[in-house]
């Protein structure tokens, strides 16, 4: 298995330093769309609603990229991928980003030949049980059978933990979140394990949602965002910044609703004219047009505007914004300044 894993890393990074060369942005204006890698289908963050159109919070991500570069935030073509294929997705050139609940760490950025332009979610792993298990606790769990899903840190964080605190589990391995529901609810494991935003999005997809509980314990750090290949430096800070733009865009007050006239007006703050492009040559910088970044904003709203729609409170997934706050409301979100 040792040397299965070390010859997928090498394919990896092969296949991402024979297309990290090519001009993406180049690609993707000719081409007129944006393939955007996304998960299978996670309700709240990458999943086709009842008319087969993509929604959510990740999906936000790849809408307000396609707006920054094309104008268009409907040109995206949104492709499936597993823990499994999504790296070979974007080291082979198939995809141009991937925003999928995609972990950041040391050997994905650096072994892999990848590049995370930010982070959109800060999260960590937990524990989701049924009720009638009577366990309230993580350090309950010795012993029990727990699907989890291939090719994640999820994994190996699980192993961690398990080791940490002397105790075993079965696992039942998955490579999709759908893959995992009706195991989960069949009685096939004891527990699913993955991102607490997973769990929360998950949980609230069951007819019964009351009768599991998310346990309290988060064992690790999962921060989560949107990566592109080593090698394309100006695509890179394409993505970054259109994701800056987002975060920068709820602190200084732009929504979608108005962004247009605040361009209009060119108001008295200079940092939100130099945002929507009203003053400065940023996108000039970036090798867009002026009003970028108020037509990523309008793509789907503001950082703010993009989590309360899709995964807020007042959602069936129910997240509370926590690490996810501005840094000015205590949280940890924070974007460089457009200047």
């Amino acid at each position: 298995m040792k040397k299965l894993a070390i010859l997928g890393a090498m394919t990896v990074a092969g296949l991402s330093a024979g297309v990290a060369s090519a001009a993406t942005l180049d690609d993707v204006k000719a081409r007129g769309t944006l393939n955007c890698g996304v998960t299978t289908g996670l309700v709240g963050f990458a999943a086709p609603d009842a008319n087969g159109e993509w929604q959510g919070f990740d999906v936000g991500v790849c809408r307000a990229v396609a707006a920054a570069v094309l104008g268009d935030p409907t040109a995206v073509e949104f492709v499936p991928t597993t823990g499994k294929t999504r790296f070979t997705a974007l080291a082979s050139g198939e995809i141009d980003v991937l925003a999928r609940n995609t972990t950041w760490t040391f050997s994905r950025d650096v072994d892999l030949k990848f590049e995370f332009v930010g982070i959109n979610y800060y999260d960590g792993q937990g524990f989701m049980v049924p009720k009638e298990l009577g366990v309230s606790s993580a350090k309950e769990l010795d012993g029990a059978t727990v699907c989890i899903q291939t090719g994640t840190t999820t994994e190996l964080n699980l192993a961690d933990y398990f080791r940490k605190n002397n105790m075993s589990y079965e696992p039942v391995p998955i490579e999709t979140n759908a893959e995992a529901q009706p195991l989960y609810l069949e009685g096939a494991c004891d527990v699913y394990t993955t991102d607490a935003s997973g769990l929360a999005a998950t949980r609230a997809a069951f007819e019964n949602p009351g009768e599991h509980i998310v346990l309290p314990e988060i064992i690790s750090k999962e921060p989560l965002g949107p990566l592109v290949r080593h090698g394309d430096n100006d695509w890179g800070d394409i993505v970054r910044w259109t994701l800056n733009a987002l975060i920068a865009a709820e602190e200084l007050g732009v929504t979608s609703a108005n962004a247009a006239e605040m361009s209009a007006s060119a108001g008295g703050n200079p940092e939100i004219n130099r945002l929507l492009g009203t003053e400065g040559t940023l996108g000039e910088m970036l090798g867009l047009e002026a009003d970028w970044a108020k037509n990523a904003i309008m793509a789907g709203g503001n950082y703010g505007e993009l989590f309360e729609k899709n995964i807020g409170e007042n959602t069936p997934i129910g997240l509370a914004r926590g690490l996810n706050a501005q840094w000015t409301e205590g949280g940890l979100l924070y974007s460089p300044p457009f200047r």
